[in-house]
Protein backbone atom coordinates (compact mmCIF):
# COMPACT_ATOMS: atom_id res chain seq x y z
CA UNK A 1 0.00 0.00 0.00
CA UNK A 2 1.47 3.36 -1.05
CA UNK A 3 1.28 6.21 1.47
CA UNK A 4 1.03 9.77 0.18
CA UNK A 5 1.81 12.19 2.99
CA UNK A 6 0.98 15.85 2.44
CA UNK A 7 4.01 18.06 1.93
CA UNK A 8 3.80 21.28 3.97
CA UNK A 9 3.87 24.50 1.99
CA UNK A 10 6.85 26.88 2.25
CA UNK A 11 6.43 30.21 3.98
CA UNK A 12 5.27 33.10 1.82
CA UNK A 13 5.18 36.86 2.31
CA UNK A 14 7.79 38.74 4.36
CA UNK A 15 10.15 36.64 6.47
CA UNK A 16 12.81 38.16 8.74
CA UNK A 17 15.91 36.84 10.51
CA UNK A 18 17.83 38.51 13.35
CA UNK A 19 21.33 37.55 14.48
CA UNK A 20 22.33 39.28 17.73
CA UNK A 21 26.09 38.90 17.89
CA UNK A 22 28.74 40.23 20.23
CA UNK A 23 30.20 42.63 17.66
CA UNK A 24 27.28 43.22 15.28
CA UNK A 25 23.51 42.81 15.00
CA UNK A 26 22.31 41.70 11.55
CA UNK A 27 18.80 41.64 10.13
CA UNK A 28 17.72 40.17 6.80
CA UNK A 29 14.22 40.49 5.35
CA UNK A 30 13.16 38.26 2.46
CA UNK A 31 10.04 38.20 0.33
CA UNK A 32 8.71 34.83 -0.75
CA UNK A 33 6.10 34.52 -3.45
CA UNK A 34 4.40 31.28 -4.35
CA UNK A 35 5.69 31.20 -7.93
CA UNK A 36 9.30 32.38 -7.47
CA UNK A 37 12.30 31.85 -5.16
CA UNK A 38 12.79 34.00 -2.09
CA UNK A 39 14.66 37.27 -2.60
CA UNK A 40 16.28 39.60 -0.09
CA UNK A 41 14.45 42.93 0.11
CA UNK A 42 15.98 44.35 3.31
CA UNK A 43 19.46 44.27 4.85
CA UNK A 44 20.42 45.99 8.08
CA UNK A 45 23.37 45.70 10.43
CA UNK A 46 24.65 47.77 13.31
CA UNK A 47 27.51 47.64 15.79
CA UNK A 48 26.40 45.49 18.71
CA UNK A 49 26.31 46.73 22.28
CA UNK A 50 25.01 45.17 25.46
CA UNK A 51 25.99 41.66 24.33
CA UNK A 52 28.90 39.66 25.74
CA UNK A 53 29.91 36.17 24.59
CA UNK A 54 26.60 35.90 22.73
CA UNK A 55 24.39 36.72 25.74
CA UNK A 56 22.53 39.96 26.54
CA UNK A 57 24.16 41.79 29.46
CA UNK A 58 22.65 45.28 29.00
CA UNK A 59 19.00 45.39 27.94
CA UNK A 60 18.94 49.08 26.93
CA UNK A 61 22.06 48.95 24.77
CA UNK A 62 21.05 45.68 23.14
CA UNK A 63 17.60 47.10 22.39
CA UNK A 64 19.15 50.18 20.74
CA UNK A 65 21.41 48.05 18.51
CA UNK A 66 18.57 45.70 17.51
CA UNK A 67 16.25 48.61 16.70
CA UNK A 68 18.91 50.24 14.51
CA UNK A 69 19.59 47.05 12.52
CA UNK A 70 15.89 46.18 12.09
CA UNK A 71 14.90 49.73 11.13
CA UNK A 72 17.66 49.84 8.48
CA UNK A 73 16.38 46.58 6.98
CA UNK A 74 12.76 47.79 7.13
CA UNK A 75 13.67 51.05 5.44
CA UNK A 76 15.35 49.20 2.61
CA UNK A 77 12.39 46.79 2.29
CA UNK A 78 9.86 49.61 2.43
CA UNK A 79 7.74 47.56 4.82
CA UNK A 80 7.65 46.85 8.56
CA UNK A 81 8.03 43.41 10.09
CA UNK A 82 6.25 42.04 13.14
CA UNK A 83 7.98 38.71 13.79
CA UNK A 84 11.57 37.51 13.48
CA UNK A 85 13.44 34.22 13.59
CA UNK A 86 16.21 34.80 16.14
CA UNK A 87 19.52 33.06 16.75
CA UNK A 88 20.45 31.80 20.20
CA UNK A 89 24.16 31.78 21.01
CA UNK A 90 26.56 31.63 23.94
CA UNK A 91 26.94 29.25 26.84
CA UNK A 92 23.20 29.11 27.60
CA UNK A 93 22.41 26.07 25.44
CA UNK A 94 23.34 22.41 25.87
CA UNK A 95 23.22 19.50 23.45
CA UNK A 96 22.56 15.79 24.06
CA UNK A 97 21.51 12.68 22.17
CA UNK A 98 18.69 10.57 23.61
CA UNK A 99 17.27 7.27 22.36
CA UNK A 100 14.43 5.00 23.40
CA UNK A 101 11.94 2.57 21.87
CA UNK A 102 8.32 1.49 22.23
CA UNK A 103 6.39 -1.71 21.46
CA UNK A 104 4.29 -1.68 18.28
CA UNK A 105 3.26 -5.37 18.41
CA UNK A 106 3.92 -6.13 14.74
CA UNK A 107 1.34 -3.75 13.27
CA UNK A 108 1.91 -1.19 10.52
CA UNK A 109 3.59 1.94 11.86
CA UNK A 110 1.34 4.99 11.64
CA UNK A 111 1.35 8.67 12.55
CA UNK A 112 -0.11 7.69 15.90
CA UNK A 113 2.96 5.57 16.70
CA UNK A 114 5.24 8.50 15.90
CA UNK A 115 3.21 10.73 18.19
CA UNK A 116 3.57 8.12 20.91
CA UNK A 117 7.35 7.72 20.58
CA UNK A 118 7.90 11.48 20.30
CA UNK A 119 6.14 11.99 23.61
CA UNK A 120 6.86 15.46 24.92
CA UNK A 121 6.34 14.50 28.54
CA UNK A 122 9.03 11.84 28.25
CA UNK A 123 11.53 14.43 26.97
CA UNK A 124 10.50 17.08 29.48
CA UNK A 125 11.17 14.75 32.42
CA UNK A 126 14.85 14.54 31.46
CA UNK A 127 15.33 18.33 31.21
CA UNK A 128 16.24 20.28 34.38
CA UNK A 129 13.55 22.66 35.65
CA UNK A 130 15.64 25.73 34.84
CA UNK A 131 15.99 24.80 31.14
CA UNK A 132 13.73 24.91 28.11
CA UNK A 133 13.84 22.64 25.05
CA UNK A 134 14.69 24.65 21.93
CA UNK A 135 15.07 21.84 19.37
CA UNK A 136 14.33 18.13 19.30
CA UNK A 137 15.66 16.84 16.00
CA UNK A 138 15.08 13.26 14.85
CA UNK A 139 18.48 11.85 13.89
CA UNK A 140 16.98 8.50 12.82
CA UNK A 141 14.62 5.67 13.64
CA UNK A 142 15.13 1.94 14.12
CA UNK A 143 12.75 -1.00 13.68
CA UNK A 144 13.51 -4.14 15.70
CA UNK A 145 17.04 -2.84 16.27
CA UNK A 146 17.73 -2.15 12.57
CA UNK A 147 18.96 1.43 12.31
CA UNK A 148 19.09 3.90 9.46
CA UNK A 149 15.32 4.27 8.99
CA UNK A 150 14.41 7.84 8.01
CA UNK A 151 10.62 7.44 7.83
CA UNK A 152 9.17 4.32 9.48
CA UNK A 153 5.54 4.96 8.51
CA UNK A 154 4.02 2.10 6.52
CA UNK A 155 6.64 -0.40 7.78
CA UNK A 156 6.06 -3.33 10.18
CA UNK A 157 7.91 -4.39 13.32
CA UNK A 158 7.67 -5.25 17.00
CA UNK A 159 9.68 -2.35 18.44
CA UNK A 160 10.09 1.19 17.10
CA UNK A 161 13.11 3.17 18.29
CA UNK A 162 14.15 6.79 17.79
CA UNK A 163 17.36 8.80 18.21
CA UNK A 164 16.78 12.44 19.08
CA UNK A 165 19.18 15.33 19.32
CA UNK A 166 17.77 17.54 22.07
CA UNK A 167 19.04 21.10 22.44
CA UNK A 168 17.96 22.96 25.57
CA UNK A 169 18.73 26.44 26.88
CA UNK A 170 18.41 28.22 30.21
CA UNK A 171 14.98 29.75 30.74
CA UNK A 172 16.49 33.04 31.92
CA UNK A 173 18.53 33.51 28.72
CA UNK A 174 15.39 32.84 26.64
CA UNK A 175 13.34 35.25 28.76
CA UNK A 176 15.97 37.97 28.38
CA UNK A 177 15.93 37.50 24.62
CA UNK A 178 12.12 37.55 24.44
CA UNK A 179 12.00 40.68 26.63
CA UNK A 180 14.57 42.54 24.55
CA UNK A 181 12.85 41.66 21.26
CA UNK A 182 9.46 42.60 22.72
CA UNK A 183 10.84 46.01 23.74
CA UNK A 184 11.64 46.53 20.05
CA UNK A 185 7.92 45.93 19.30
CA UNK A 186 8.67 42.57 17.68
CA UNK A 187 7.76 38.98 18.47
CA UNK A 188 9.98 35.92 18.15
CA UNK A 189 8.58 33.57 15.52
CA UNK A 190 11.19 30.88 16.20
CA UNK A 191 14.39 30.47 18.20
CA UNK A 192 17.21 28.63 16.42
CA UNK A 193 20.57 27.91 18.02
CA UNK A 194 23.31 29.75 16.12
CA UNK A 195 25.48 26.73 15.17
CA UNK A 196 22.44 25.04 13.60
CA UNK A 197 21.66 28.22 11.63
CA UNK A 198 25.24 28.64 10.41
CA UNK A 199 25.21 25.05 9.16
CA UNK A 200 22.00 25.62 7.20
CA UNK A 201 23.64 28.33 5.09
CA UNK A 202 27.18 26.93 4.88
CA UNK A 203 27.14 23.14 4.45
CA UNK A 204 26.36 21.04 1.38
CA UNK A 205 24.45 17.75 1.37
CA UNK A 206 27.41 15.40 0.91
CA UNK A 207 29.28 16.99 3.83
CA UNK A 208 26.33 16.36 6.15
CA UNK A 209 25.93 12.78 4.94
CA UNK A 210 29.61 11.82 5.12
CA UNK A 211 30.29 13.63 8.43
CA UNK A 212 31.59 17.14 9.04
CA UNK A 213 32.45 19.58 11.81
CA UNK A 214 31.41 23.19 11.24
CA UNK A 215 33.16 25.90 13.24
CA UNK A 216 31.55 29.34 13.11
CA UNK A 217 34.11 31.83 14.44
CA UNK A 218 32.33 35.00 15.54
CA UNK A 219 33.28 38.08 17.52
CA UNK A 220 32.51 36.84 21.01
CA UNK A 221 31.70 33.15 20.51
CA UNK A 222 32.91 30.20 18.48
CA UNK A 223 30.00 27.91 17.65
CA UNK A 224 30.39 24.25 16.72
CA UNK A 225 28.01 21.88 14.96
CA UNK A 226 28.64 18.24 14.06
CA UNK A 227 26.81 16.30 11.35
CA UNK A 228 26.83 12.56 10.80
CA UNK A 229 24.77 10.50 8.35
CA UNK A 230 22.85 13.61 7.32
CA UNK A 231 21.74 14.60 10.82
CA UNK A 232 22.82 17.27 13.31
CA UNK A 233 24.20 15.22 16.22
CA UNK A 234 26.00 17.82 18.35
CA UNK A 235 26.16 21.57 18.98
CA UNK A 236 28.41 23.57 21.28
CA UNK A 237 29.57 27.13 21.92
CA UNK A 238 32.87 28.44 23.27
CA UNK A 239 32.98 32.00 24.70
CA UNK A 240 36.01 33.13 22.67
CA UNK A 241 36.22 34.85 19.29
CA UNK A 242 37.73 37.68 17.30
CA UNK A 243 37.21 40.17 20.15
CA UNK A 244 39.62 38.18 22.31
CA UNK A 245 42.32 38.42 19.65
CA UNK A 246 41.79 42.19 19.37
CA UNK A 247 41.96 42.61 23.17
CA UNK A 248 45.17 40.55 23.32
CA UNK A 249 46.76 42.87 20.75
CA UNK A 250 45.56 45.98 22.60
CA UNK A 251 47.00 44.71 25.91
CA UNK A 252 50.20 43.32 24.45
CA UNK A 253 51.09 46.46 22.50
CA UNK A 254 49.47 49.05 24.85
CA UNK A 255 47.41 50.42 21.99
CA UNK A 256 43.73 51.50 21.84
CA UNK A 257 41.24 48.74 20.94
CA UNK A 258 40.25 50.51 17.70
CA UNK A 259 43.89 50.54 16.55
CA UNK A 260 44.33 46.91 17.65
CA UNK A 261 41.36 45.90 15.47
CA UNK A 262 42.80 47.84 12.54
CA UNK A 263 46.22 46.22 12.91
CA UNK A 264 44.66 42.77 13.15
CA UNK A 265 42.71 43.39 9.93
CA UNK A 266 45.58 44.94 7.95
CA UNK A 267 48.64 43.03 9.18
CA UNK A 268 47.37 40.11 11.28
CA UNK A 269 48.24 36.49 10.58
CA UNK A 270 48.04 33.32 12.64
CA UNK A 271 51.01 31.81 10.77
CA UNK A 272 54.53 33.29 10.85
CA UNK A 273 56.48 34.11 7.68
CA UNK A 274 60.20 34.84 7.08
CA UNK A 275 59.52 38.52 6.32
CA UNK A 276 57.80 39.23 9.66
CA UNK A 277 60.97 40.51 11.38
CA UNK A 278 61.71 42.97 8.57
CA UNK A 279 58.22 44.51 8.32
CA UNK A 280 57.70 47.25 10.92
CA UNK A 281 54.26 48.44 12.07
CA UNK A 282 53.71 51.82 13.72
CA UNK A 283 51.66 51.29 16.87
CA UNK A 284 49.93 54.30 18.53
CA UNK A 285 50.13 54.12 22.33
CA UNK A 286 47.14 54.45 24.67
CA UNK A 287 46.73 58.09 25.78
CA UNK A 288 49.11 59.43 23.16
CA UNK A 289 46.86 59.29 20.08
CA UNK A 290 46.68 63.12 19.88
CA UNK A 291 50.46 63.61 19.83
CA UNK A 292 50.84 61.28 16.86
CA UNK A 293 53.63 59.36 18.58
CA UNK A 294 53.86 55.71 17.59
CA UNK A 295 55.97 52.79 18.70
CA UNK A 296 57.63 50.84 15.83
CA UNK A 297 56.97 47.10 16.28
CA UNK A 298 58.06 44.22 14.01
CA UNK A 299 55.17 42.30 12.48
CA UNK A 300 56.57 39.15 14.13
CA UNK A 301 55.48 40.56 17.52
CA UNK A 302 51.90 40.96 16.25
CA UNK A 303 51.89 37.40 14.90
CA UNK A 304 53.36 36.23 18.21
CA UNK A 305 50.30 37.66 20.01
CA UNK A 306 47.68 36.39 17.56
CA UNK A 307 48.88 32.82 17.04
CA UNK A 308 48.64 31.60 20.69
CA UNK A 309 45.03 32.82 20.97
CA UNK A 310 43.97 31.08 17.73
CA UNK A 311 45.87 27.95 18.79
CA UNK A 312 44.10 27.98 22.15
CA UNK A 313 40.71 28.37 20.44
CA UNK A 314 41.23 25.34 18.20
CA UNK A 315 42.64 23.33 21.11
CA UNK A 316 39.48 24.15 23.10
CA UNK A 317 37.36 23.01 20.13
CA UNK A 318 39.35 19.76 19.91
CA UNK A 319 39.03 19.10 23.65
CA UNK A 320 35.28 19.84 23.68
CA UNK A 321 34.69 17.54 20.71
CA UNK A 322 36.77 14.76 22.30
CA UNK A 323 34.91 15.14 25.62
CA UNK A 324 31.56 14.84 23.81
CA UNK A 325 32.75 11.78 21.87
CA UNK A 326 32.76 13.45 18.45
CA UNK A 327 36.48 14.06 17.98
CA UNK A 328 37.14 11.39 15.33
CA UNK A 329 33.81 9.86 14.35
CA UNK A 330 32.79 12.65 11.97
CA UNK A 331 35.63 12.09 9.52
CA UNK A 332 38.36 14.39 8.25
CA UNK A 333 36.17 17.30 7.13
CA UNK A 334 36.27 20.72 8.81
CA UNK A 335 34.34 23.74 7.51
CA UNK A 336 35.15 27.21 8.82
CA UNK A 337 32.87 30.24 8.63
CA UNK A 338 32.20 33.42 10.62
CA UNK A 339 33.98 36.77 10.56
CA UNK A 340 36.96 35.68 12.67
CA UNK A 341 37.75 32.89 10.18
CA UNK A 342 38.79 35.58 7.67
CA UNK A 343 42.04 36.20 9.57
CA UNK A 344 44.91 34.88 7.40
CA UNK A 345 46.48 31.69 8.72
CA UNK A 346 43.36 30.53 10.60
CA UNK A 347 42.56 27.88 7.98
CA UNK A 348 46.06 26.38 8.09
CA UNK A 349 46.24 26.43 11.89
CA UNK A 350 42.78 24.89 12.26
CA UNK A 351 43.62 22.04 9.91
CA UNK A 352 46.91 21.42 11.71
CA UNK A 353 45.48 21.31 15.24
CA UNK A 354 42.22 19.45 14.47
CA UNK A 355 43.95 17.21 11.89
CA UNK A 356 41.24 17.75 9.31
CA UNK A 357 40.83 18.95 5.72
CA UNK A 358 39.54 22.52 5.83
CA UNK A 359 37.07 24.36 3.63
CA UNK A 360 36.22 28.04 4.05
CA UNK A 361 32.47 28.66 3.72
CA UNK A 362 30.22 31.62 3.11
CA UNK A 363 26.40 31.67 2.87
CA UNK A 364 24.87 30.18 -0.25
CA UNK A 365 23.77 32.92 -2.69
CA UNK A 366 20.25 34.31 -2.27
CA UNK A 367 18.71 36.67 -4.79
CA UNK A 368 19.11 40.25 -3.61
CA UNK A 369 21.84 39.53 -1.07
CA UNK A 370 24.44 42.24 -1.64
CA UNK A 371 28.12 41.33 -1.82
CA UNK A 372 28.75 43.32 1.38
CA UNK A 373 26.35 41.05 3.29
CA UNK A 374 27.34 37.73 1.73
CA UNK A 375 30.60 37.09 3.59
CA UNK A 376 31.24 34.43 6.26
CA UNK A 377 30.28 36.93 8.99
CA UNK A 378 26.66 36.70 7.76
CA UNK A 379 26.44 32.88 7.74
CA UNK A 380 24.32 32.67 10.90
CA UNK A 381 21.84 35.34 9.81
CA UNK A 382 21.50 33.79 6.33
CA UNK A 383 20.94 30.40 7.96
CA UNK A 384 18.23 31.81 10.21
CA UNK A 385 16.49 33.17 7.15
CA UNK A 386 16.90 29.82 5.39
CA UNK A 387 15.32 28.07 8.38
CA UNK A 388 12.41 30.51 8.42
CA UNK A 389 11.75 30.12 4.69
CA UNK A 390 12.02 26.36 4.38
CA UNK A 391 9.37 23.84 5.17
CA UNK A 392 9.79 22.07 8.53
CA UNK A 393 10.10 18.76 6.67
CA UNK A 394 13.65 19.44 5.50
CA UNK A 395 16.71 17.24 5.07
CA UNK A 396 18.10 18.65 8.31
CA UNK A 397 15.70 16.53 10.35
CA UNK A 398 12.30 17.29 11.80
CA UNK A 399 12.37 19.69 14.68
CA UNK A 400 9.78 21.16 16.99
CA UNK A 401 10.11 24.28 19.05
CA UNK A 402 8.11 24.60 22.27
CA UNK A 403 6.11 27.71 23.02
CA UNK A 404 7.69 29.87 25.72
CA UNK A 405 4.71 32.14 26.31
CA UNK A 406 2.06 31.81 29.00
CA UNK A 407 0.02 29.50 26.77
CA UNK A 408 2.21 26.59 27.80
CA UNK A 409 5.65 25.10 27.26
CA UNK A 410 4.66 22.70 24.54
CA UNK A 411 1.80 24.55 22.86
CA UNK A 412 3.29 24.21 19.40
CA UNK A 413 3.61 20.42 19.40
CA UNK A 414 0.26 20.00 17.65
CA UNK A 415 1.36 22.45 14.97
CA UNK A 416 4.64 20.53 14.52
CA UNK A 417 2.81 17.27 13.89
CA UNK A 418 0.36 18.91 11.51
CA UNK A 419 3.29 20.36 9.51
CA UNK A 420 5.33 17.15 9.42
CA UNK A 421 2.85 14.30 9.42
Amino acid sequence: MRHNHPVPKPRTGLVAALDIGTTKVSCLIAKKDVDRPARIVGIGHHASKGVKAGLIVDMDEAEHAIRAAVEAAEQMAGENIRTVTVGLSGSCFASRLVSYDISISGHEISDQDLKRILDINRLAQDIPADREIVHAITVGYSIDGNRGVHDPRGMFGDRLGVNLHVVSATKNAIKNLHTCIHRCHLEIDELVVAPFAAALSSLVGDEKRLGVTLVDMGGGTTNISVFFDGGLVHTDSIPVGGVNVTNDIARGLSTPVAHAERMKTLYGNAMPSPSDDHEVIKVPLIGEEQTGEANPVPRSVLVGIIRPRIEETFEMIRDRLDAAGFGKVTGPRLVLTGGASLLPGVRELGGEILEKQVRMARPRPIEGLAEAASGPQFSTCAGLLDHALKTPNSSMGRTWRPQTTESGRFGRLGQWFRENF
